[in-house]
């Protein structure tokens, strides 16, 4: 698959309207870089604001959309991820609507199904969020959703 990937919906287990990622642009082993375009009817919009809690599920969703790259390369399922844990949430800036973001997660440690992650965003070549973020796979959630 070439880079960037705009049709992403099948490679996360998250649909819309609670989609924060845009393009996956590159993925790798440990790294994997995606953007977002914030749209005005995002439900982490505020006042035109992108909140603090999307900034944290657009460095999630990078992580799901890296999971999903992966399964697809596999030919496995795409599993579901829940957020275990975040260490040192730091945001510098709140992006506005319609500003497109960068984000980039680069796997630090992956021991069974936990995977902890360093995430940073980007609005224009500036960072305005970054955090330590574990991830719990689960591969028996995806067979739920299949038999329901």
């Amino acid at each position: 698959m070439d880079f960037p990937v705009e049709d992403i919906i099948h490679l996360i287990p998250q649909k819309p309207p609670f989609v924060m990622v845009s393009k996956l642009l590159y993925a790798d082993e440990l790294t994997t870089k995606s953007s977002f375009i914030i749209n005005p009817d995002n439900v982490f919009v505020k006042d035109s604001i992108f909140q603090e809690a999307g900034l944290m599920e657009n460095i999630a969703q990078t992580a799901a959309l890296r999971s999903g790259y992966m399964a697809m390369i596999e030919n496995k399922p795409v599993e579901v991820g829940y957020i275990g844990a975040i260490k040192d949430f730091e945001i510098f800036s709140l992006p506005k609507v319609n500003d497109e973001l960068n984000t980039e997660i680069i796997i630090e440690n992956q021991v069974f199904n936990v995977t902890v992650l360093l995430g940073k965003v980007w609005h224009n070549d500036k960072l305005i969020a970054q955090c330590e973020m574990k991830v719990f796979m689960d591969d028996k959630t995806q067979e739920v959703l299949k038999t329901s």
